[in-house]
């Protein structure tokens, strides 16, 4: 088994989200992905495979510290480039087709040598009730009356999503040290008009130890957000988000919507280290 370290939506490298990626993770236990997960540290380590699904190119399984999720955003394009650069060929030129928890997922290869993937269909949408919006707010440490919108973007991770009326609110909010496994709360605003980012986002989620963790960049996040700011016509064809400022990244998201209403996520992958040999794995 051999780790690749991935550096995902940076402006510039190591500056976006780091993603360990397993090559050769046949044969290893759930356990043993969720110890070397929770090891390494980073939001998600994700694990290679082989596809069982013929329209596949390859598999993948994606892990936090809490558990396995579904699909995560910056773990498809981070394993995809990994994929590509140990020599994976797609079998349709210029897309490639990831098997994950939630079915297949386009990503396609773009000119500028950054990758973006199809997002996948909400699961659940609409808008939060008063006790989960209340919930999500005190967890995120939005006050009530800066909540402008709060609406339910479940695409895999059950991201509960308020949107917030400036970047300056956005960027001043202290969350909650402390909540409960499960808890995926996102938070949007606008920049104004003359600004090179068209929206900044910041994405909290509780860690297997209960503790809340802001995530520097966030694929799945912006993923959901794209769909609710495209479907309600708050974006339009194509926009660049910012997030991770408050803990040290500098994320690059660029979310579009094609002509059929396929909203695509996209951000450059840069390889850190690549092939380090895995010597030993906890029983």
């Amino acid at each position: 088994m051999l780790l690749d370290l991935v550096d995902v939506f940076g402006s510039v490298p190591m500056r976006g989200n780091p993603l360990g990626v397993v090559r050769g993770g046949e044969g290893l236990s759930d356990a043993q992905m969720l110890a070397l997960t929770r090891w390494l540290g980073f939001s998600e380590t994700t694990f290679l495979l082989a596809p069982t699904d013929p329209a596949a190119d390859y598999a993948v399984r994606i892990f936090y510290p809490a558990g396995e999720l579904p699909f995560a955003g910056h773990p498809t394009l981070g394993s995809c480039h990994a994929w590509l650069a140990q020599g994976g060929v797609p079998r349709t030129p210029g897309v490639v087709v990831q098997q994950c928890q939630v079915g297949l997922v386009r990503v396609a290869q773009q000119a500028d040598a950054a990758l973006a993937f199809a997002a996948p269909p909400l699961i659940r949408s609409g808008a939060l009730d008063p006790a989960e919006r209340d919930e999500a707010a005190r967890i995120a440490g939005v006050r009530p009356e800066q909540i402008v919108d709060a609406v339910h973007a479940n695409n895999g991770p059950a991201w509960k999503l308020l949107r917030v009326g400036s970047v300056e609110e956005l960027l001043a909010l202290n969350p909650l040290a402390e909540a409960s496994v499960g808890t995926d709360i996102g938070v949007v605003a606008a920049y104004p008009e003359d600004h090179e980012l068209q929206f900044e986002l910041r994405a909290f989620f509780a860690n297997g130890q209960g503790k809340v963790i802001e995530d520097p960049v966030t694929g799945s996040l912006n993923a959901a957000c794209a769909q609710y700011l495209f479907a309600n016509g708050l974006a339009q064809g194509r926009y660049l988000a910012g997030q991770g400022c408050k803990v040290g990244a500098d994320g690059r998201i660029d979310c579009s919507i094609d002509a059929d209403g396929q909203v695509w996520v996209g951000g450059r992958s840069t390889i850190i280290a690549s092939g380090a040999k895995l010597a030993f794995m906890p029983s």
